[in-house]
């Protein structure tokens, strides 16, 4: 039974992170449908399709076949998240690196004094471990 919980809640944590609702599963009728029009109106397979959708060809698919836009509104994953905003904020982050190098000034000049104690405290026997005769 615990393998089982564990199981079930691993495939949950997936699947959200993944960011699949119930929206994207109610769609997946319209994905499919806009498929099978794709080929049989232009002979795509469904590689094709997906790129022309969410690859590559999509910019380009687009532009060509504009009397297709509320199709493509209605298609599964076509939503911005707030997962994208994490990796924007690396890539702000990388653009603010110094584009000049400075220079590092090494004073090696010891700022420090130290003289070591002639009595040890670890020589008295209290910190010693007992003796049994």
């Amino acid at each position: 039974m615990i393998k089982l919980a564990s199981i079930l809640s691993a495939f949950l944590i997936l699947i959200q992170s993944l960011n699949v609702g119930f929206r994207e599963i109610a769609q997946l009728d319209e994905f499919l449908e806009h498929a099978s029009f794709h080929k049989t109106q232009y002979g795509d397979n469904l590689l094709v399709f997906i790129s022309k959708h969410y690859g590559e060809l999509k910019a380009d698919h687009n532009e060509k076949h504009q009397e297709e836009k509320g199709d493509h509104e209605q298609l599964p994953f076509e939503h911005n998240s707030c997962t994208h905003h994490a990796i924007n904020a690396f890539v702000l982050v990388a653009a603010m690196q110094p584009k000049e190098k400075t220079e590092v000034l090494r004073d090696n000049k010891v700022n420090f004094y130290y003289l070591q104690s002639d009595f040890s405290c670890y020589q008295s026997e209290i910190f010693q471990p007992p003796k049994h005769s």
